[in-house]
């Protein structure tokens, strides 16, 4: 399935991050931090906002003082470790649930990871707690793509004949009564979504629930990280939406890798 040009904030962050660690992994016994600007090309800030991050995910560690050598997640997600494929795609796992669980804490919502993979959308991990549960599933969210913030996020994320294919197999049903199911208005509104703009959902799929989702796009991998939150709590949504964004970069580095 063909997927729209356009790249994601999330993405632009992660391109930089694996710049540094396709150089880091390159000098196991550590790099100072002035070669490793000389020789990833990246302003001071960028780099040292992104060492920060990769340090704080294990990804990279500083055994002296500025000077940063490939860290355990790094070698684990990287197939360095002694414990084979098996272990490693375990570890995968791990570090995505880690870092989704750590968005429901900061966010305070529930978080999703979904992907669109064989002409459906796939919701494969969430996280949630008693305090903050996930949406009430009423309709298979592979039916009702049309009407949820991931569903529209993941299709605006292929081309017009993509979304054409999964419009004509799956029917915009009305769910509620903000729902769009008249095509040419869903097509017209996921062509203009902005890649680097959050996909919100303000109870289109189900009355008392809204919805925020942002992008994941790892190569030819067409995926989501999303949150919902109660009506009653609409004045979170937009800034909770941006928030979002701004984490992702975490949750698709262990995608990238």
């Amino acid at each position: 399935m063909a997927t729209t040009p356009g790249r994601t904030a999330p993405f632009h962050s992660v391109r930089y991050a694996l710049r540094l660690l396709e150089t880091i992994a390159g000098h196991p016994d550590g790099i100072p931090g002035g070669e490793l600007g000389q020789a990833t090309g990246l302003p001071p800030d960028q780099q040292e906002y992104l060492l920060r991050m990769l340090l704080a995910e294990g990804y990279v560690e500083e055994p002296f003082d500025g000077v940063y050598a490939p860290g355990r997640t790094l070698l684990m997600l990287g197939g360095a470790g002694d414990d084979g494929e098996e272990s490693r795609r375990r570890f995968r796992d791990e570090r995505l649930q880690s870092a989704l669980d750590a968005l429901r804490d900061s966010l305070d919502a529930p978080v999703y990871l979904a992907r669109y993979a064989d002409g459906e959308l796939e919701v494969p991990q969430v996280s949630d707690t008693p305090r903050a549960p996930v949406v009430n599933e009423w309709v298979d969210f592979r039916s009702a793509a049309h009407a949820t913030a991931i569903g529209k996020c993941l299709l605006s994320q292929l081309d017009h004949d993509g979304r054409q294919d999964h419009l004509t197999r799956h029917r915009a049903a009305r769910l509620t009564s903000r729902t769009i199911t008249d095509r040419r208005v869903l097509l017209s509104t996921l062509e203009r979504q902005p890649p680097t703009m959050p996909v919100l959902d303000f109870q289109e799929y189900a009355i008392g629930t809204l919805c925020a989702a942002v992008p994941l796009t790892a190569g030819a991998t067409v995926g989501c990280l999303a949150l919902s939150l109660p009506v009653g709590q609409a004045h979170r949504l937009r800034e909770a939406a941006e928030e979002l964004n701004r984490q992702a970069a975490t949750t698709l580095l262990s995608l990238t890798i």
